[in-house]
């Protein structure tokens, strides 16, 4: 019997192959981390586990950015193979996961926007970015402002509903749906 890595690496009919369950609980891990930093922020930036915790949260931002960009051309190229949503709850699961990957990729990309009208440098992980020193571009500065964290609470209350339907599938249903980004 000869093994072919390339099958378990890719997506097929009957869940999700090892490259895409890898982005998606990466992705899952990065996202409880930034909601947490966010959440400690606000409670009480004043305290040190706060601020070390804040100190990460622009780097791990723009990493989940490289990610669900990644991730979106991985899906794309994987279309064909996934797994198929059937019915009418199918279509709403296909518009909650477009959502899902909208505001994923939308909360990161308005934050550099923001911080790009800001004229201030941006290195994440050590990597100039931005060099900062420019003049300030206010509309940037204000949609970042005016749009970040409320998208990134709508995109928290969607991933609520998207645990809530896992949940519905396995323990009411007792379908297979959430155990194909199980593996």
């Amino acid at each position: 019997m000869s093994y072919s890595a390339t099958p378990y690496m890719l997506d097929h009919g009957s869940g999700y192959g090892l490259v895409s369950r890898g982005f998606h609980w990466l992705m899952a891990l990065l996202l409880t981390w930034q909601f947490l930093t966010a959440l400690l922020h606000v409670i009480d930036r004043q305290r040190a586990v706060s601020a070390m915790a804040w100190s990460t949260h622009h780097d791990v931002g723009f990493l989940l950015f490289v990610l669900v960009l990644l991730r979106g051309l991985w899906g794309l190229s994987n279309a064909g193979r996934r797994p198929a949503h059937a019915g009418r709850l199918g279509r709403l699961a296909s518009l909650g996961h477009l959502a899902l990957y909208a505001l994923m990729a939308y909360v990161p990309a308005v934050a550099l926007l923001r911080q790009f009208g800001s004229a201030r440098a941006f290195s994440p992980f050590g990597i100039p970015l931005m060099k900062g020193g420019g003049e300030k571009i206010g509309w940037m500065t204000e949609l970042g402002s005016a749009s970040h964290a409320l998208a990134a609470w709508a995109l928290l209350a969607l991933i609520g509903g998207h645990l809530a339907m896992v949940m519905v599938h396995h323990f009411v249903w007792k379908d297979e749906t959430a155990a194909r980004m199980v593996g």
